[in-house]
């Protein structure tokens, strides 16, 4: 495809990596042309090829949104190797694990991640070899690190064309890794037609020949491969990509570019929505946003308060289908119908389909047929429990309306019922949100205290504002204005930060491990 496009249109602008966001960094933005992009990639796979890369092998991408990370997407591609992404955050064991279960033979990576592969790479016994992108950023310089070549030396040299080895669409391009909150990470094998496939996801969403869509999502999350970087290879759209997500400069990217669409998922839109307001917040060029989560309690403020709008969707990597709901249909909060071709049922354990406003499993097949297989990478009985009586079982839980919307509630295991209601984070995170003491929020919930079976009580993790540190009361006050007294929280969880995966959903896991009711950061009312 990208081949294709390089003749087509070699000179358009197709991906831009902004700067504007990057506090202390004074270089021009990254520009990529489709022939940037052609060059650079048979570089690389020239390079690799070099270093004995064969096709099935495995190579590890670990950057944020660097222009070099879809460079060497298209070089795997070209080799008929795996690109395994790995969010540059990863750490300690869950970074070795990821590595050798994947049997990854190289890595590609950015500097500031260097540190942390410094300490595992000898648990990493088939990683060969270190290729060190220089970001730019404070970090420690590639000519200083043992065992590492420079990235930049590759690229600087020419290259005869490399033939591509991919035989098939079938053939696997990808192993994407979950983000392991329920165990270790599992590996999802995608296949080369996904991916291009996933450029027609720019039809569905409605994308304009002249749209320019945004995203601080990281590409090692599949939302930002499929909704923002192939659809615009794919359509020619002239895409925006932050190397990671920014709340606070968010819109000054959009306005700065005439950025049309952006996509969020996970906290994201909490995190915006919680930011100060301004007078200039409807004064934006987007017309809309690409959601996958939406809280309903915001959904219309968010709206009205930015001026555009949300075509929500759901979907899956591990081949959990795909649903949607357009612009002006359906009820706010519901994530959609599935598409034209496919199956989406509330189910319970018995794989009856619930009845109207029954919380079950949200469980995806082919119209009339079954589920495909789902290849976990070396983990063969993980595929086979992941389809069940034909059905891919999602693992999230929802329920669907008597005109068949259907709606998410939560992951499996993951509802908070709390003296005897079903407590709505979104709720609680909106009151919270609102106030103009807090910068960022989740609620979740912790074992309850009355040990009532079933029962939790409520945390919300809050990030103050800058200058309102400490302001515990006021957040307690704005609870007790806005919410009914089961859902007012049982403690406030202060934080510096909220861990979140590489699809910016707030990871409660490491939240729920730093939590103890007399811990000097958790408060009661």
């Amino acid at each position: 495809m990208i081949g294709i496009r390089a003749e087509q249109r070699p000179d358009l602008d197709v991906l831009t990596f902004e700067h504007l966001s990057l506090d202390g960094l004074a270089t021009p933005d990254e520009v990529r042309s489709y022939a940037d992009l052609q060059t650079n990639a048979n570089r690389i796979a020239a390079g690799l090829l070099a270093k004995g890369v064969e096709k099935g092998d495995r190579i590890a991408i670990m950057m944020r949104n660097h222009a070099e990370f879809p460079e060497c997407m298209i070089a795997c591609s070209i080799l008929g190797a795996l690109f395994v992404p790995v969010d540059p955050r990863t750490k300690g064991d869950k970074l070795a694990y990821v590595l050798a279960n994947s049997g990854s033979s190289g890595l590609v990576c950015a500097d500031y991640c260097l540190e942390e592969v410094s300490k595992i790479r000898e648990k990493s016994t088939k990683l060969k070899w270190i290729l060190g992108l220089d970001s730019g950023e404070k970090a420690p310089a590639i000519a200083d690190s043992a065992g590492v070549e420079p990235l930049a030396e590759l690229l600087a040299q020419q290259a005869d064309t490399v033939d591509v080895r991919v035989d098939s669409p079938l053939d696997p391009i990808s192993i994407m890794y979950t983000s392991g909150t329920t165990g270790d990470p599992k590996g999802i094998v995608g296949a080369n037609f996904r991916f291009v496939a996933a450029g027609m996801l720019g039809d569905l969403f409605g994308y304009q020949p002249d749209e320019r869509p945004y995203t601080g999502l990281s590409f090692t999350h599949g939302n930002a491969q499929s909704v923002t970087l192939m659809s615009s290879l794919s359509k020619g759209l002239r895409a925006v990509f932050s190397r990671r997500f920014t709340r606070s400069k968010l819109w000054d990217v959009c306005r700065h570019y005439g950025c049309t669409t952006y996509s969020l998922v996970g906290g994201m839109a909490m995190a915006i929505y919680s930011q100060p307001e301004g007078d200039n917040d409807a004064d934006n060029p987007v017309r809309m946003v690409v959601s996958g989560g939406m809280p309903a309690a915001i959904w219309k403020s968010f709206e009205e308060r930015f001026d555009l709008r949300i075509f929500e969707f759901y979907g899956a990597m591990d081949g959990g289908g795909m649903a949607f709901k357009p612009i002006g249909e359906g009820p706010i909060g519901s994530f959609g119908r599935p598409m034209e071709g496919l199956e989406m049922k509330i189910l319970d354990a018995d794989d009856d389909e619930c009845a109207p406003g029954v919380v079950g499993e949200i469980c995806t097949r082919a119209a009339g047929g079954e589920a495909p297989p789902v290849e976990y990478h070396g983990n063969p009985e993980a595929s086979k429990k992941k389809i069940k009586r034909g059905w891919n079982r999602s693992g999230d839980m929802g329920h669907r309306d008597e005109e068949d919307w259907l709606f998410f509630d939560y992951r499996a295991g993951g509802g908070i019922r709390h003296n005897g209601d079903f407590i709505n984070p979104s709720f609680v995170e909106k009151a919270i949100a609102e106030s103009h003491e807090v910068a960022d929020v989740y609620v979740y919930g912790v074992k309850s205290v009355s040990l009532t079976p079933g029962e939790k009580d409520v945390v919300a993790t809050i990030v103050f504002a800058e200058g309102h540190e400490g302001q515990v009361a006021a957040v307690f006050a704005a609870c007790r204005e806005k919410l009914e007294s089961n859902f007012v929280p049982s403690y406030l969880q202060v934080v510096d930060e909220i861990p979140k995966t590489a699809s910016e959903k707030p990871q409660e896991r490491i939240l729920l491990e730093q939590f103890a009711p007399d811990a000097a950061n958790v408060h009661t009312e």
